[in-house]
């Protein structure tokens, strides 16, 4: 499960199903949308006709993305949303937890935060990385960027949106 975030209108979490199996076909597939130059697919850089483009591969492709989401903001925010992720990760049998890296106290936030839930009892790993490390965390990031600009977006990214709880 591959996690990114955005803040517009409240706080949403994007994560990404990825089984290991998929998990090389997923990275070439992102590194091949990627520009000459580019480091990283990030969408709230990207232009909009590349953004429609982008969004076409991730639609082709049917990945399967869950979201939570909350009409508030910030980390006590962030907080309750990766609590019920992991609940919801438990439930789908999800072993590895990869979130997009933040700063130094972001990160150590997160990790408190994920101490408290049942992760480790239920053998998930978590760990942070660096979105230009990680193509797989790309998906995310654009499902985020889509639903958090509303309108357009939501109709066009909301094939590869399996559920989103509020």
């Amino acid at each position: 499960m591959f996690v990114d975030e955005t803040e517009r209108g409240g706080h949403l979490l994007a994560a990404t199903l990825v089984a290991p199996a998929a998990l090389h076909s997923t990275r070439s597939l992102m590194r091949g949308l990627l520009l000459p130059g580019e480091r990283r697919v990030h969408f709230k850089s990207e232009k909009d006709s590349r953004r429609k483009f982008i969004v076409s591969r991730l639609v082709e492709r049917a990945f399967d993305v869950l979201v939570v989401s909350s009409c508030e903001k910030g980390d006590s925010a962030r907080a309750v949303l990766l609590e019920r992720l992991v609940d919801d990760a438990i439930d789908l049998g999800v072993t590895r937890l990869v979130l997009d890296s933040r700063d130094h106290a972001g990160n150590a936030r997160d990790r408190v935060v994920l101490a408290r839930t049942k992760a480790r009892d239920a053998g998930i790993v978590y760990e942070h990385i660096q979105s230009s490390a990680e193509p797989a965390l790309w998906v995310s990031d654009a499902v985020a960027w889509c639903l958090g600009a509303g309108g357009d977006w939501v109709r066009r990214i909301s094939p590869v949106v399996t559920r989103i709880v509020p």
